[in-house]
């Protein structure tokens, strides 16, 4: 099998996939059921792909021992041979080598010898009121080591670099890389003022500055300063002007793609690198966007996880994921389809997982994770003291290797995908509307709060507009995007404010004399990014409200996908908590009538004037919702024999 990943999308062996795979931590489990545990993920979960952490504290706990992959110094080290049980049980991996992992783990997964409270030659990650992040364990809270400090960034080099030349060298079954863990340290969401204010952040900092500016005679007529050296340019306060805050949030950015740079880079290996980010939350939605920007990664690809609420009954959970998944394409590398005690009581029942991942996917995802495909127990308490097993508490394999009342919906998921994948990705998003980023605005919000130009304030209200009309829509980042891209969509909304880049300006310009309708959420610039006279955006009227929206009764969200060159459509239904009754939809072929559990969902194919293969999911035993699922098309119906999901692939009904 050969994996190579273009514009976010896994293709195998030439052909694209919808990426499902299956996470399964073997550092936590006895090795002995290694293998019983691989079988049941590939035949009851029907899951060829499966992704594991490496955690380096686990493989090298001290400083002046080489890493340990054989197993050694204790079975459960053994990667090597686990990755062998993988090979010959026909299963694919994506290794997960940090340095930073969280998983649950103590310390993130780094070893207790790279803590700046522990070696003081480590530099420490600093805050803006210079105090040094911290990792919280529990009650007790450790400071995390700067990325580009010197002595830490060798230190993970050398682990990084020792995965790649003693774990993935060998020809197997490893098909991709994901390098660090939402962000660099679970901090991808965090405000701007949480890092990296430590002398190797700052000292990046102003290397940007020299970069963007060129010279210090630039930067100050554009800022109104007057410094004589970089080394007086200190990172901005609140008080700070507009530019300067932008610098921070740009800063950010490029501060995130160096790291992943230099973390992918010490690998050494030709496999595709993914990384995994935590969406944004509500408050730090404007940092999230600042910091967050794919375009700068080069080949290293997007991907998000979940751990943000149950979607279908929080609004701010839904509109976080939605952006999340729509902000590039990538798979989403981490579902909860097992914390009903960590995290929320709704994960006890598969409708909760089933309905996240199939929104993922309506979305712009290119794939899903089931996190974790197996239940686990026994680890050592040097690697996770806090955790009581079985860890998940209901995971789709129990930890005794039998599969629970999750995994026929996983196996429904996965097959469907596999069967109508390359298809599913080959259609396109029924979208109209765009919102266009301007990621400067994020970095000038994420400082200044809700005084000043915003970015996430105005992408929210875009999100509940369109949400409220049942409407699906795109998101653009404006400084990377062609006339080609946007000349797609009947409108661009756009985020107003003092300034704009020139060439954004033009960009938008051209866009509005082809016809399209420039919507600015604010007032319009006046001048360019260097404070130059520039107003070349004259905002558009609101077209008239024409769309209809797809939703005819019933509350749901739904998303429909169509193909360029086939009568071919993918129907989504995202059914929320509280709803009763049917779900009536607006298709190509009328009216599409779907019953699905409450917080459940259904995926349909729709070919030709008629249904074709689909998932409907009518149990939620968390909601103590059961209903006899099915989906009717003019007159046609296809139902369950009674209160239970309904499952057709291949033509053929589960």
């Amino acid at each position: 099998m050969i994996i190579e990943v273009r514009d976010g999308v896994a293709v195998v062996d030439g052909v694209p996939r919808v990426l499902v795979t299956a996470d399964y931590p073997y550092y936590r489990d006895d090795p002995a059921v290694w293998a019983d545990r691989l079988r049941s993920v590939r035949d009851e979960l029907g899951i060829e792909v499966v992704t594991c952490y490496l955690p380096w504290r686990h493989h090298q706990p001290d400083p002046g021992t080489a890493p340990d992959f054989t197993g050694a110094t204790h079975p459960a080290r053994n990667v090597i041979g686990f990755l062998a049980l993988c090979h010959e049980l026909g299963l694919r991996v994506i290794a997960k080598p940090g340095p930073f992992i969280h998983a649950e783990v103590s310390y993130g997964g780094l070893p207790d010898w790279v803590c700046p409270d522990a070696d003081p030659s480590i530099e420490p990650l600093l805050d803006a009121s210079g105090s040094p992040s911290r990792w919280m364990d529990g009650s007790v809270g450790r400071a995390l080591p700067a990325p580009l400090g010197a002595a830490f960034l060798t230190r993970a080099t050398q682990w990084l670099s020792a995965v790649g030349k003693e774990v993935l060298a060998a020809e197997g079954p490893v098909i991709a890389l994901q390098i660090a863990n939402e962000g660099i340290y679970t901090s991808g969401a965090l405000p701007l003022t949480a890092y990296d204010y430590s002398p190797s952040g700052v000292s990046f900092f102003r290397d940007r500055l020299r970069a963007w500016y060129g010279g210090l005679e630039a930067y100050n007529r554009v800022h109104g300063t007057s410094y004589g050296d970089w080394a007086g340019v200190e990172p901005p306060t609140g008080t700070a002007g507009l530019l300067a805050k932008a610098d921070w949030g740009r800063f950010h950015a490029e501060y995130l793609a160096e790291v992943y740079r230099v973390w992918a880079q010490a690998v050494g290996s030709d496999l595709p690198v993914m990384v995994n980010l935590n969406p944004p939350t509500v408050p730090e939605l404007d940092d999230w966007l600042a910091r967050v920007r794919p375009e700068l990664w080069g080949d290293i690809c997007y991907g998000f996880t979940n751990w943000m609420g149950v979607v279908s009954q929080d609004r701010d959970s839904q509109a976080r994921y939605v952006i999340a998944a729509k902000r590039a394409p990538g798979p989403n590398l981490e579902e909860n389809w097992g914390f009903s005690q960590l995290y929320h009581p709704a994960y006890i029942d598969a409708a909760t997982s089933f309905h996240q991942s199939l929104l993922a996917l309506a979305a712009g995802a290119t794939g899903f994770n089931i996190y974790t495909g197996v239940a686990t127990s026994g680890w050592a308490p040097e690697l996770d003291a806090a955790q009581v097993g079985p860890y998940p508490d209901c995971a789709p394999i129990d930890a005794n290797g039998t599969a629970t009342g999750k995994a026929p919906v996983v196996r429904a998921l996965a097959d469907f995908f596999a069967r109508h994948g390359t298809e599913f990705l080959e259609c396109a998003g029924v979208t109209d509307d765009a919102f266009g980023l301007y990621l400067p605005y994020a970095g000038i919000a994420a400082l200044s709060g809700p005084e000043g130009p915003q970015c996430g304030r105005p992408l929210r209200a875009f999100h509940e507009r369109m949400r409220a009309r049942g409407l699906d829509y795109a998101v653009l980042d404006l400084e990377n995007t062609t006339l080609e891209e946007l000349a797609a969509y009947r409108t661009v909304t756009v985020p107003g404010g003092p300034f704009m880049h020139r060439r954004v300006q033009q960009l938008l310009a051209g866009y509005t004399e082809a016809g399209g309708r420039v919507l600015v959420d604010g007032p319009a610039p006046t001048v360019d990014e260097t404070m130059a006279p520039c107003a070349l955006l004259t905002p558009s009227a609101p077209p008239p409200d024409s769309a209809e929206s797809p939703i005819l009764y019933g509350d749901a969200d739904v998303f429909l996908r169509s193909h360029p060159g086939r009568d071919v459509h993918y129907l989504t239904v995202l059914v929320q908590t509280g709803n009763e009754g049917p779900i009536g939809v607006r298709t190509p072929y009328g009216t599409v009538e779907v019953v699905a559990a409450e917080g459940g969902a259904a995926v349909l194919r729709l070919a030709g004037g008629e249904l074709g293969d689909l998932v409907v999911k009518g149990i939620n035993a968390y909601l103590s919702c059961a209903v006899e699922a099915s989906v009717r098309l003019n007159g046609v119906r296809v139902g369950a024999s009674g209160p239970g999901d309904l499952i057709r692939i291949g033509g053929t009904r589960a």
